[in-house]
């Protein structure tokens, strides 16, 4: 029979360029036991394992054997999950699934990469058809340059408008402890001020048009672990559970060249089937914080407008007018998000973390200053699929 699940507990540890003092394992046992403390459980409560990383990049197989030392997952139930960039909301909907389902009441769902010892490129090329795509456009950067120039020429949008949405994540990073990027040059100066520093900068070079430094997210070593817990025992755990709403996702495409670039179609339909979980009709007004998976400077616009917040070419009014920063309608990346720290695999994890410890009153610096009670949380990667978790502070019927 199926159960109401919640997270109960989430663990992290900080994001940096390369963590040469821990090898893979050791890095995950830092996030697990973070996560277990969050908790007040021991690795003897849980019940099943979900890790996942891109083990691709490092090369590692079976993740899920090799990295049990560093789990806890020694003689439990354990699987592991990789679908590109979306492998940390992935493995938070795999672990949920199996609380849900009532197979099991504790899940640990784990997430990491240490990109430091990756081959991110070689990797990412894949998503690319080898003919007509790879020549033009394989790796991270190429592709997503087309879609910023595209989004740009069909909106009339700018570069000062990219840089608002990094100024907005990177600012909001310099509250966040685990934040890979906190870039303290940027403390104590207004928005408009630090916009134009960006876009003028010639130390911020331009890497593929209109794509400079600082509209791209960084490369990450971290892990993050987060606890599903089921209706029976989530309450005795957490006192404020963040409970799950509703989970959609769309890994719809083998190749980009697959996809309508005019806009973000599996976002968008993520979005609308788990707002119809819920019964959101008006998730601008509905919705009280987002944690959003942007890669990209770009995708602070327009991805907002694919998941509903407001119309086509209306996401930089709602950017410059305030309504994402920390005290607008609907605050986003109070984290700092993906542009202040990715570690592939664990990055969808610390999106829904991030969003939960908003719900739980666990954020710290960066916790609102309102009462959030339903959290959005999105994942993307693969060949333009989208993940979405809506997490909520009262129990679902």
């Amino acid at each position: 029979m199926g159960k109401r699940a919640a997270i109960v507990g989430f663990g992290q540890t900080k994001g940096s360029s390369s963590r040469k003092d821990v090898n893979g394992i050791e890095m995950i046992h830092e996030a697990v036991s973070a996560a277990l403390a969050d908790a007040e459980l021991g690795i003897e409560d849980i019940d099943a394992v979900v890790i996942g990383n891109m083990d691709h990049f490092e090369g590692i197989n079976y993740v899920d054997m090799w990295s049990v030392e560093g789990s806890g997952g020694v003689m439990k139930p354990i699987i592991k999950v990789t679908t590109g960039g979306t492998t940390g909301t992935t493995v938070a909907m795999c672990a949920y699934y199996h609380v849900a389902s009532g197979l099991f009441d504790r899940v640990l769902a784990i997430g990491w990469e240490k990109n430091s010892e990756s081959d991110t490129t070689g990797a990412i090329i894949t998503a690319y058809d080898p003919i007509w795509e790879r020549p033009n456009m394989a790796g991270a950067i190429g592709g997503l340059a087309v879609d910023a120039s595209r989004y740009m020429h069909d909106h009339g949008v700018t570069e000062r408008d990219g840089a608002r949405v990094t100024v907005r994540d990177r600012l909001n990073a310099l509250n966040n402890p685990y934040a890979h990027l906190r870039q303290e040059w940027m403390r104590g100066k207004d928005v408009a001020t630090l916009v134009d520093l960006l876009v003028s900068s010639e130390e911020n070079q331009v890497l593929a048009y209109p794509l400079r430094m600082s509209d791209l997210c960084p490369r990450t070593d971290a892990a993050a672990a987060l606890i599903f817990a089921s209706e029976d025992v989530a309450e005795t755990i957490a006192p404020v559970p963040a409970w799950v709403l509703a989970v959609a996702n769309r890994h719809n495409t083998v190749y980009y060249g697959d996809l309508d670039w005019s806009l973000n179609e599996t976002l968008e339909a993520a979005s609308r089937q788990a707002f119809a979980k819920v019964g959101i009709r008006e998730p601008l007004k509905e919705i009280d914080v987002c944690e959003l998976y942007l890669p990209y400077s770009y995708a602070g616009l327009a991805w907002i407008e694919s998941i509903g917040f407001c119309g086509p070419g209306e996401g930089r009014r709602l950017l410059w007018d305030g309504v994402t920063d920390m005290d607008g309608e609907i605050p986003m990346n109070p984290s700092g998000g993906v542009m202040s720290s990715n570690p592939i695999g664990a990055t969808g994890v610390i999106r829904v973390g991030e969003a939960a410890i908003q719900i739980m009153g666990k954020a710290g610096l960066r916790q609102l200053n309102r009462d959030v009670k339903i959290a959005m949380a999105t994942g993307f990667g693969g060949c333009y699929w989208a993940d979405v978790l809506l997490l909520g502070k009262n129990k679902p019927l």
